[in-house]
């Protein structure tokens, strides 16, 4: 059963959420509640069970992923990514940015030498930081989830230094993670097709990017083949 905008203001009603990190308490919560929620209207056992079970498969979660899904200004999928990649796990990131104002600064004066991040993007994070209710979302869930560090860049990867477009429809990424992929691979991500280009990735709706492709005898190659050659 999915955990949408009504489940969640129930169960807030209920007293078994009061933050992020509480969706994944929210089964031992449910064991001490004096009306579990498989005895809950609209509920059942077998719908508990089941939201139980897709929570834990949620558990274990890229750094990048966990960043972006705190809603910081100007921090999307992208950025989330370049920040992740620039501490390389969460407990750098953790010990930069979670102990002391001094250590913070310091590690938001490095994230300002990290190409494709400027000041606005650092400025939002440090900022989304320095309030004590984020910073002590972000280390509940960090002692929650299982978050995984980005992929190393691999220089003997398929892709590395090639350079990939992206054009339509992406059914299985959104435009940005495929972006992020890529050149965490060691691929340059351009949005034009030129005779440098390497690898056009057409996905429904490819229009003239996949016409000067064609042109250019640029390889072409659908979104499934390119998740087989880059690993999934």
């Amino acid at each position: 059963r999915g955990l949408g905008e009504k489940q969640v203001k129930a169960l807030w009603d209920w007293g078994l959420v009061h933050g992020p990190g509480d969706i994944f308490r929210l089964e031992e919560r449910d064991r001490q509640s004096l009306t579990p929620l498989r005895n809950r209207d609209g509920w059942g056992a077998q719908s508990a069970r089941k939201l139980f079970e897709a929570i834990e498969q949620r558990r274990k979660v890229p750094l990048a992923r966990l960043l972006f899904a705190l809603g910081m200004r100007h921090v999307g999928e992208r950025n989330a990514s370049l920040i992740a990649r620039h501490f390389g796990s969460v407990e750098t990131l953790a010990e930069a940015c979670l102990t002391t104002d001094e250590r913070r600064a310091e590690a938001m004066a490095e994230l300002l030498t990290v190409d494709g991040l400027g000041p606005i993007v650092v400025e939002a994070f440090d900022q989304f930081l320095a309030e004590p209710h984020n910073a002590d979302t972000l280390r509940d869930l960090v002692g929650l989830l299982d978050v995984q560090p980005p992929e190393a860049r691999a220089a003997d990867s398929p892709v590395a230094g090639k350079t990939v477009v992206f054009t339509g429809t992406l059914e299985r990424m959104t435009r940005d993670e495929a972006k992020a992929r890529a050149e965490s691979l060691g691929a340059k991500v351009s949005g034009s097709v030129s005779k440098k280009t390497d690898i056009v990735v057409a996905g429904p709706g490819a229009g003239s990017k996949l016409a000067k492709a064609t042109e250019f005898g640029v390889q072409v190659m659908t979104e499934d083949e390119w998740l087989s050659l880059i690993g999934g």
